[in-house]
């Protein structure tokens, strides 16, 4: 599938792939404080934000995907980055292609199967239940929205789906039905024969469970050459929560 994607700066291709409800606005800030070293790519995966929607949404597919936008850009040795969904897409991909990929990064996401929790729902729910034909402005969705997600970060990053349509009303841009019919695969656990043997970085939040103490040394069978940093003050969206220790600790992995 082809994938929208922003482009910023030149220098060795570094790759960030968004998470669940993301796209790829949600990483231009931390790609323009890279872009003076590295061609920053940030595709939206199918299903989200500008690109193409399809029935079919697992890590296969999204993998596959990934593997067309290099070749399509003929993009060489790139640095991989993906938080939470996008972590298990990055981890997968590297398993599958381990000759690609020069440096990995996975932001609170491990390997392993996870249940579907509560503000996943509240996310889900909030976004079906909304009657856009009620709806006269951004203020109306946000609202709506607050009646169900109450934490304001994450209600903003929900708004970013938000878009008009010719007609002037409102819609989302996320595919919900196809991301609801599949949500039992993206909780999935990734499995694979292979290992990467390039310099990898595990990020997690300090207040998030996302990546435990045995996550990491199940995943350490994989990825041998790896290290886990724990961000102070941050929960699952780590990079929102402290945004300069993670920078600073992104910094330190990327540039060495």
């Amino acid at each position: 599938m082809e994938l929208f994607y922003r482009s910023y700066g030149n220098g060795q291709p570094l790759i960030i792939l968004h998470g669940l409800y993301g796209i790829s606005d949600n990483w231009v800030n931390y790609a323009r404080k890279l872009s003076d070293k590295f061609k920053i790519y940030i595709p939206d995966q199918r299903n989200h934000g500008q690109s193409g929607h399809s029935i079919h949404f697992n890590y296969d597919v999204m993998t596959e995907d990934i593997n067309e936008f290099i070749e399509t850009h003929n993009i060489k040795n790139p640095v991989l980055m993906g938080h939470s969904m996008g972590g298990k897409v990055a981890m997968k991909f590297t398993l599958d292609y381990p000759d690609i990929v020069s440096k990995l990064i996975v932001i609170d996401m491990s390997m392993r199967k996870y249940q579907l929790r509560e503000f996943h729902s509240n996310i889900i729910n909030a976004m079906l239940d909304i009657d856009f034909t009620k709806i006269k402005s951004r203020n109306d969705v946000e609202s709506f929205l607050s009646k169900y997600i109450k934490d304001d970060r994450i209600r903003l990053f929900v708004m970013k789906n938000l878009h008009r349509t010719e007609k002037q009303s409102f819609s989302w841009r996320i595919n919900l039905n196809a991301i609801i019919d599949n949500l039992d695969y993206v909780f999935e656990e990734i499995t694979s024969d292979n290992k990467f043997h390039g310099k990898t970085l595990f990020i997690r939040g300090q207040h998030s469970d996302y990546i435990k103490d045995e996550d990491y040394t199940e995943m350490k069978k994989y990825f041998p050459n790896s290290e886990l940093k724990t961000i102070s003050n941050a929960g699952h969206w780590v990079q929102a929560d402290n945004p300069d220790e993670f920078f600073e600790t992104l910094s330190e992995f990327i540039n060495h």
